[in-house]
């Protein structure tokens, strides 16, 4: 038997609010976090909205030279990561920090300061580009800047495999302390890519929503009258401890993770392969090291990014999965509150389960008012509904093909 593995902490920075109750709560609401960008002047783009992380004070979490030295989406980690360790009321000393390990991805990295110091070359010359572009642009300085935050020695890397980034770094982390190379791992992605040069890259891609004048319904998952995804931004990081050392530590224990699906479709650079077949893999797989039964699942967080092939190959591969259980199964997607937050989706989302099994509330996915004969099960529409949830699965999946699924159980001793 491998050692079981469970979540002690969670922390988030997210369009809805700047920590995991405030999260909760615009979930609860069925409250959208879209609305026109502010960070930058949208008007000459095609997309000129967002779900962008509000009011948020780096400074709040990490000296004020540090700040400056770091970029948005690290930030974001650092302010994550400190209220998961708050909420595991979990302390790292010099006697525990080799078996700390901190897993934290990011898909895009910090491809503001990229931009904004290629302008600075342009116009001053090389030789005024920061020393600190290279630090605050890489993807992996979020997990290696919190672990020095922190003083976590354990393993420590950054997965980056696009909007499947969060996913895989909860998934393997889950598989290293199953092989007893760490006792706590800090794991989970993060994200701050709307900016100029991001806006009109995915734009360019036309795979953004342009619905301008109304950006509360832009995010529709699942609806037929979807246009694409909204960016969104933020981080979620979860804290994943052995089982045996959370129980001698007297944690509380907030949820078990058993099962990690991952599958690469091997098909196309941005679209998901027809029927969805990797998708079905990595669902499956994660079923099956849960040892559980397709319809033993009672909440499925979709994808669900609202774009027209997504959501339908996703709803083709539920169906292929969960046969004729799938009319019945409670699915939603939470991207329609809070859009598509990348790197950092699949955390946040893994956070909205487990908070969704806790209070017994399935989320809505919101906006969703003209049926898609082709996405013809049950999206929660609009309004979350009760139900008691004793698991949960997360779905991530990311250009280039990779696709992640997370299976949660309620806790039992």
């Amino acid at each position: 038997m491998k050692p079981r593995v469970v979540v002690t902490g969670m922390g988030a920075v997210s369009p809805l609010g700047l920590d995991v109750p405030s999260l909760w709560q615009g979930i609860v609401e069925a409250r959208s976090a879209v609305g026109r960008i502010t960070q930058f002047d949208p008007t000459e783009f095609s997309c000129q909205i967002a779900a962008e992380v509000k009011d948020f004070d780096p400074t709040n979490y990490m000296d004020r030279k540090e700040a400056r030295r770091n970029s948005r989406f690290v930030q974001f980690a650092v302010a994550a990561t400190k209220e998961a360790l708050r909420s595991a009321d979990f302390t790292i000393t010099d006697a525990n920090a080799d078996d700390v390990g901190v897993i934290i991805g990011s898909g895009i990295g910090g491809m503001e300061n990229f931009s904004s110091q290629f302008r600075v070359m342009e116009s001053k010359g090389p030789d005024r580009v920061s020393p600190f572009l290279i630090p605050m642009m890489i993807v992996d300085m979020a997990g290696g800047f919190v672990a020095i935050e922190i003083g976590a020695r354990g393993p420590n890397f950054c997965p980056v495999s696009a909007c499947a980034t969060a996913g895989n770094a909860i998934g393997e982390a889950m598989h290293i302390i199953q092989r007893g190379e760490a006792k706590v791992i800090l794991a989970g992605g993060t994200e701050a890519a709307i900016t100029e040069i991001g806006i009109a890259a995915f734009g360019s891609a036309r795979a953004l929503s342009t619905r301008n004048d109304d950006p509360a319904t832009a995010s529709r998952p699942f609806d037929a009258d979807r246009d694409g995804f909204v960016m969104g931004e933020g981080a979620g990081v979860l804290v994943l401890e052995d089982y045996e050392h959370a129980v001698a530590r007297g944690a509380t224990i907030l949820a078990e993770l058993v099962g990690y699906g991952v599958s690469t479709d091997a098909y196309h650079v941005t679209m998901p392969a027809e029927g969805g077949v990797g998708a079905v893999k990595a669902m499956r797989m994660a079923l099956r090291m849960a040892t559980m039964q397709p319809h033993e699942l009672h909440y499925l967080n979709a994808h669900g990014t609202s774009t027209p092939v997504n959501d339908r190959t996703e709803t083709q591969a539920i169906k292929t999965v969960f046969g004729d259980y799938a009319p019945q199964l409670a699915i939603s997607s939470t991207k329609s509150q809070f859009g598509h937050t990348l790197g950092a989706g699949g955390a946040l989302e893994a956070i909205v389960c487990i908070k969704a099994m806790q209070e017994g509330l399935i989320p809505a996915t919101i906006n969703y008012t003209t049926p898609d004969p082709e996405c013809d099960l049950n999206y929660t529409p609009n309004t979350p509904q009760p139900a008691t949830l004793t698991s949960a699965m997360s779905n991530s999946f990311g250009f280039g093909g990779h696709n992640v699924s997370l299976l949660f159980r309620r806790f039992e001793d």
